[in-house]
């Protein structure tokens, strides 16, 4: 009885074991892709710099072109294949921190257009650290494979921790997860130089001067790093 009652309490123990393991083991991601849109809403936005028109516009104007043309380019490509899912949202600073002016959720380029079209202005600190973190955490509630935020600022953290300190934690955070958290800056009239250090970190940094710049390098991250797949240019 005795060795009977001891094989029966392994037993026990390993299959609490194996229980553990399988609850504690990341699920399961489903095909598709999430993306956390990030736009720098600060003060210095304001600055004009060269537009497509020969002549010199408000960086945010030129940058809610930019997006718009963002918001495009996803929306092809969520409906370039039948059942494929996207998930999106979209985040700007706000005060200390950031808030999301179009909830992250199944993707919704019109929610995205509607705020393009009344958005005021810049009126705001440069928290990116802050945002970056408030975007994470979005986009890691998302079922989906693919995580990327994509960010579009022209200036240094001001308010907060910087990029550098939060995005390490952000990173370790998504592998205890099971999954991986790509992110990419564009730094718009300012050197990618200030984003040299989230290299190392896997972050893609690129530099834009001016709105034809901005394009290009837009271009280059959603078809190279993020939708993985060439815009149809017919």
């Amino acid at each position: 009885m005795r060795a009977l009652g001891s094989s029966f309490g392994r037993l026990c123990a390993c299959a609490g074991v194996l229980a553990a393991a399988l609850f504690s083991a990341p699920l399961q991601a489903a095909e598709g892709l999430a993306i956390a849109i990030v736009l720098d809403t600060s003060g210095s936005m304001k600055d004009p710099v060269r537009d497509g028109k020969s002549g010199r516009s408000p960086k945010y104007v030129i940058g809610n072109r930019a997006l718009e043309s963002v918001v495009g380019k996803i929306e092809r490509f969520a409906t370039n294949a039948p059942g494929r899912n996207v998930h999106a949202g979209l985040f700007t600073f706000s005060g200390n921190g950031a808030q999301e002016v179009v909830k992250f959720g199944k993707f919704d380029p019109a929610a995205m257009r509607s705020w393009l079209k009344k958005y005021p202005g810049p009126q705001s600190g440069t928290p990116l650290g802050r945002a970056l973190e408030t975007a994470s955490d979005a986009v890691l509630t998302s079922d989906l494979a693919q995580k990327h935020i994509l960010i579009i600022t022209d200036g240094e953290n001001t308010v907060g921790p910087t990029p550098a300190e939060v995005l390490p934690r952000l990173v370790n955070n998504a592998e205890r997860k099971g999954t991986i958290l790509f992110t990419h800056f564009v730094a718009f009239d300012i050197g990618a130089g200030v984003f040299a250090p989230l290299k190392k970190h896997g972050a893609t940094v690129v530099a834009a001067a001016d709105e034809k710049q901005l394009n290009q390098q837009l271009d280059f991250v959603l078809e190279e790093k993020i939708l993985l797949e060439k815009d149809d240019k017919k």
